[in-house]
């Protein structure tokens, strides 16, 4: 099974799971809505969401900035099937199924964003779409990842995923969900936080920082210099 069909399989529920699952939610989306609201993006911001699925955090930032033009891509029809019917009306959301590795969109853009996506790149395929979405932003634009790492020895990666599972059942996911959502780790090719910070530097990004970090989540960031 491929990671868009293994997310086409659990699409009409994936956003009711989201907070189980993911348990720092607030925190994690929380930080990226206050990146792009800090950013330099104007009122009609031009952009771009990899791995968008049911279009959950788009609809965050355009709940925000309601002028934002929204390129949602993702390779699960299904997944993208649930954006379109979340921002159904709305004629400012474009969307396209694709495998944004081998087919990256060339702007330009004045925000990249992503949530729980690039970590299913191998980390070849992670160095380059960096290089191909700072190629694709303005110059000033925002390049913001929320996403989970590897930690960085097996000890604390052990750890993590402990306090993980730990976590998600304290908010409710049974044994049957944690277990699924183990089944969907397999497809998962995480990189350490240092990594991916040192790719963005070398892609070109400035000002490259990590904004929020919660046990395997984080929410990073670069700005394509003007």
């Amino acid at each position: 099974m491929t990671v868009a069909q293994a997310f086409d399989a659990i699409a009409t529920g994936y956003d009711e799971a989201r907070r189980r699952l993911v348990p720092c939610f607030d925190g994690l989306y929380g930080a990226v809505l206050e990146l792009v609201a800090e950013s330099r993006a104007p009122a009609h911001a031009r952009m771009l969401d990899l791995g968008a699925g049911t279009g959950l955090l788009a609809a965050m930032i355009r709940a925000a900035h309601p002028g934002t033009l929204v390129t949602l891509v993702d390779a699960a029809p299904a997944m993208l099937d649930e954006a379109r019917r979340r921002f159904v009306g709305v004629a400012a959301v474009e969307y396209l199924v694709a495998d944004y590795a081998e087919q990256p969109p060339a702007g330009p853009f004045d925000l990249v964003v992503s949530a729980l996506s690039i970590h299913h790149l191998e980390d070849p395929a992670k160095r380059r779409l960096f290089a191909a979405m700072q190629a694709a932003l303005v110059p000033g634009g925002l390049l913001i990842n929320a996403d989970q790492i590897l930690a960085p020895t097996p000890g604390l990666e052990a750890r993590a995923h402990a306090r993980w599972r730990e976590q998600a059942a304290a908010l409710g996911s049974d044994p049957q969900e944690i277990a699924a959502a183990e089944s969907r780790m397999a497809h998962d090719r995480c990189a350490t936080l240092d990594d991916q910070l040192a790719w963005l530097r070398e892609a070109g990004f400035a000002e490259v920082d990590c904004a929020f970090k919660s046990w395997r989540f984080v929410v990073y960031s670069g700005v394509k210099p003007a």
